[in-house]
């Protein structure tokens, strides 16, 4: 995909990285000399390099010589200690780590805490740090070093179509993660649905705010958009007032955040002193987005809004809910994007009809194959010839999905089923004082698990507990009213900041003992 951007578009900007600047054919360069070393260096198809940086150039360059190559990539999300990435670089088998220099230390770390991970290179990029030094296993060398004087022509490598890109990681909330095995041809696939469906091309210049070792923001987003020969213009990470400043000033068309971001630009002071005219579209992704916080939304920003809905294991889009849908089925995660069949099945195996509630299963060419080395957990997922999501939701009768809440996440309190984003949504709907709501079930003697309602108030104002209770009572059945209102200052989130309703629920689980 970038050798044909490169061929096609060679003086084009590509990528747009703090003060450096590259066109296509640069940074189509700067990847054949990568994937020259490693190489030289004697990695092969079917050889594990682990990939720990922020957003930058190197990044995608490591990536994409990983593809050229046939070396699978492992990128590390940056939320982990070295406990984890000592995990994953044993669990992956790599041979080697490319590391921003500020992140040196974590590598290190990692490697010791395993004598067995099998990694002989250490292959240090510029990063933000200053000063790093070699640790005690494996080879340590900077970049420079490590490519030397190797060439920019094209390699020429026999990669097929399902060999692994990538393992990308997921978050092992309740176990060890799993290391999901991503194909070349899933995630080529999956890069032409952000373009096909949103309109995406070689005009588009966009920011790539959200970290590229999620897929979301890598394969979602960015795969697709330098195919079709637009602009990525990197920030390390998400800030209102920076993000403003780059819109204006690299003329910004498509941005992609969660919602929480959107909220935190909208109430920035300088929003309405900023010119954003050159923004076309607004994608987010996670959750859908409050009606309340969308048509604001749509106002300040004056562009058209998407959501992008699905999964790691799906390398990820499944369904984009597009702007012409946005107001009049308010809340829906959308229509299935093309190679993406999508249904909803009971627990026996049954596919249901529309308007019918189950789990929503998966299957096409963007699927997975399988989950490393994890046999049972790759049969479990695809029972009854679908992937299953763990998501719980149905198809109204105009085709377009709704997500009701993850199967782990519905509460069952007093013997009802409750689904903690219906909640969330009506608080958000009664409540403009709130900033973030989350809501979990949390063990109670009588109920069994008890609604409670953990919020975040927007800065300076004051909020009680009755008066969220007497929000939640204006749009929900009784036993859907939280049981009770927690206050918080801020919420426990992942590298990519989705919050993480397990740590909630355990720092609070002992609530309602007294």
């Amino acid at each position: 995909m970038l050798t044909r951007s490169a061929w096609r578009n060679p003086d084009s900007e590509a990528v747009v990285d703090g003060a450096r600047r590259f066109t296509y054919a640069q940074l189509n360069a700067e990847v054949n000399r990568l994937a020259h070393a490693l190489l030289a260096a004697g990695y092969r198809r079917g050889d594990v390099l682990a990939l720990a940086s922020g957003n930058s150039a190197e990044f995608l360059a490591t990536y994409y010589a990983c593809a050229k190559t046939g070396v699978v990539c492992v990128p590390v999300n940056l939320a982990w200690g070295p406990s984890e990435v000592s995990y994953v670089l044993e669990h992956s088998r790599a041979r080697g780590v490319v590391v921003e220099s500020q992140l040196a230390g974590l590598v290190d770390g990692a490697l010791r805490l395993t004598e067995g991970t099998g990694v002989v290179d250490v292959v240090v990029a510029p990063g933000t740090g200053a000063d790093w030094a070699a640790g005690s296993t494996g080879t340590w060398r900077d970049l420079a070093t490590f490519v030397g004087d190797a060439g920019t022509g094209e390699p020429e490598c026999l990669v097929g179509d399902r060999d692994p890109i990538s393992y990308l990681y997921t978050s092992g909330t309740t176990s060890a993660p799993k290391g999901v095995v991503s194909s070349h041809v899933a995630v080529y696939i999956e890069s032409l649905n952000a373009p096909l469906v949103l309109g995406i091309d070689g005009k588009e210049r966009s920011v790539a705010m959200m970290p590229l070792f999620h897929t979301a923001q890598l394969n979602g987003f960015t795969t697709g958009l330098l195919y079709m020969g637009g602009t990525l213009v990197l920030m390390r990470a998400f800030d209102p007032a920076a993000l403003l400043a780059t819109i204006e000033s690299e003329r910004i068309t498509q941005i992609f955040g969660l919602p929480m971001m959107y909220r935190m630009v909208m109430d920035h002071p300088d929003i309405d002193k900023r010119d954003l005219s050159t923004l076309r579209l607004a994608l987010y992704a996670m959750a859908p987005m409050p009606d309340t916080d969308l048509r604001r939304a749509m106002e300040v920003f004056g562009c058209d809004f998407a959501l992008g809905f699905g999964q790691t294991e799906m390398n990820p889009i499944t369904t984009v809910f597009p702007p012409e849908y946005q107001l009049s089925h308010a809340g829906s995660v959308g229509l299935p994007v093309p190679n993406v069949q999508v249904g909803i099945m009971d627990d026996e195996g049954n596919l249901l009809p529309a308007g019918e509630t189950g789990e929503i299963v998966y299957r096409g060419p963007h699927a997975m194959e399988g989950y490393l080395r994890n046999t049972e957990a790759t049969t479990e997922a695809f029972a009854h010839g679908w992937f299953h999501s763990g998501d719980v939701g149905r198809f109204d009768a105009d085709g377009l999905l709704w997500f009701a809440d993850r199967k782990k996440d519905v509460i069952k309190t007093g013997g009802e089923n409750v689904a903690s984003i219906e909640v969330e949504k009506a608080l958000y709907e009664a409540e403009p004082r709130i900033q973030e709501v989350v809501v979990v079930g949390l063990p109670h003697e009588r109920w069994s698990e008890a609604i409670a309602a953990i919020v975040t108030p927007k800065p300076g104002v004051q909020l009680t507990e009755e008066e969220v209770l007497t929000a939640a009572r204006s749009r929900l059945s009784g036993f859907k009213v939280p049981k009770a209102v927690l206050f918080a200052d801020e919420m426990p989130r992942t590298a990519t900041g989705k919050i993480q309703k397990n740590v909630l629920r355990e720092q609070h689980h002992r609530h309602f003992e007294s």
